[in-house]
């Protein structure tokens, strides 16, 4: 089988299932990058030994082979593109196409009252609800909102984004945290600095547990347009001693962070479409508090079970869920073992890639080979408003 994977770019998040589909496929497996990636995201390291992928062809270097490519293969992976036309041959042949999305209302579903963007999601989704064309969903609001649009009936699954899994010696790496090590417990922030993300929320839990008295640090990883003020409140409210603003760092410095972190800070709204950053931390054995209306949250995380779901934006509630992981190791230490199980056997790259061979030769032979959990399992359709209900009665 030839599958090419076609999106805006590739990144970190992105390479570890494409490497383990081009182990099992070989020159069979083709990731086509439309265009090059952004500055910032350079600047972040993002872009770190892209270009010695054997399976990385550039389409704005090698269109005709490309677009050769797309109608060739007997299973094209799109998403991530805005651009319709990459795909739009292929689409009008007839040709069997798996779409991979984020979610279209991110903004809100009353979006979908504008006439103008229905006619174009006509055009691109529902005009194709009959044909083979399926949706793998980038997060758990995804299904919802092209339920709106009556696209894809019974062929929407489970999807997001699949970090480098690494295996550890679960013990081993519990008892390595700052929590056990040093008496401190080490709290984590790593974004970009941007309104959407809410760093100030870990600010705000800091100069909380500080006058609660709890042995405990701050690591603020990342920057961006609200760098200054976050330094400034830091100064005014004196919390130097407690937190540390390190700048960016590579996506492997981030993970060692992690590893040594006990509690690991998500507190983004409902303008992250996944969060890959959730997977790390969870992999990394880290008891992750985040925001319920986070793409990735209500497929990753059961409350209590491997990590803390708050309602979206309630600040209240993440205090609790922030002074109670600080003051109860035993309840950090579960969480953060259960939160490495689900990563390391489920949500991972090599499930993941063997779950999409599955769904694309099934297509092919005409019937699609569906999961009973986890990735390419059926993905129902949660509302927003729906998604903190959901995380706590699966």
């Amino acid at each position: 089988m030839k599958l090419t994977f076609v999106s805006n770019y590739i990144n970190h998040h992105q390479i570890p299932l494409s490497t383990r589909l081009w182990q099992r496929l070989g020159a069979d497996y083709t990731f086509v990058q439309i265009e090059p990636m952004a500055e910032e995201r350079k600047e972040m390291g993002w872009n770190s030994n892209t270009e010695s992928l054997e399976y990385l062809r550039l389409y704005y270097k090698e269109p005709e082979y490309c677009a050769r490519l797309i109608m060739e293969s007997d299973m094209v992976v799109f998403g991530g593109v805005e651009d319709e036309s990459y795909i739009e041959p292929r689409l009008k042949a007839g040709l069997p196409v798996i779409r991979a999305s984020e979610r279209l209302y991110r903004e809100g579903q009353w979006k979908a009252i504008s006439p103008r963007g229905l006619m174009k999601k006509y055009r691109d989704h529902t005009s194709y609800r009959k044909k083979e064309v399926y949706l793998l969903c980038a997060g758990a609001y995804v299904a919802s909102d092209f339920n709106i649009v009556k696209a894809y009936p019974h062929k929407k699954f489970k999807w997001g984004y699949f970090t480098e899994t690494k295996k550890y010696d679960i013990e081993k790496l519990m008892a390595g945290k700052r929590g056990q090590t040093a008496g401190v417990v080490e709290i984590l922030f790593a974004g970009r600095f941007l309104p959407l993300k809410h760093p100030e929320y870990g600010l705000m839990l800091a100069s909380f547990l500080r006058e609660r008295g709890y042995k405990f640090h701050l690591t603020m990883v990342g920057g961006g347009e609200l760098d200054g003020s976050l330094r400034d409140w830091v100064r005014e409210k004196k919390l130097e001693a407690y937190v540390t603003f390190t700048g960016y760092k590579t996506p492997d410095e981030v993970r060692k962070e992690m590893e040594r972190a006990d509690i690991f800070l998500m507190t983004s709204n409902f303008l992250e479409g996944w969060g890959a950053v959730i997977n790390e931390a969870m992999n990394s054995g880290c008891a992750v508090i985040a925001d319920a209306k986070i793409g990735a949250v209500p497929y990753l995380i059961h409350h209590e079970e491997n990590g803390m779901v708050y309602k979206d934006g309630n600040i209240t509630e993440f205090m609790v869920y922030g002074e109670r992981l600080v003051r109860d190791a035993s309840l950090r230490k579960r969480l953060g073992m259960n939160a490495y199980e689900t990563i390391s056997k489920t949500w991972n790259p090599d499930v993941a890639a063997e779950a999409l061979l599955k769904l694309s030769e099934g297509i092919i032979k005409g019937e699609a080979v569906v999961q009973s959990e986890g990735p390419v399992s059926v993905a129902e359709n949660i509302s927003p408003s729906a998604g903190y209900r959901y995380c706590r009665t699966k």
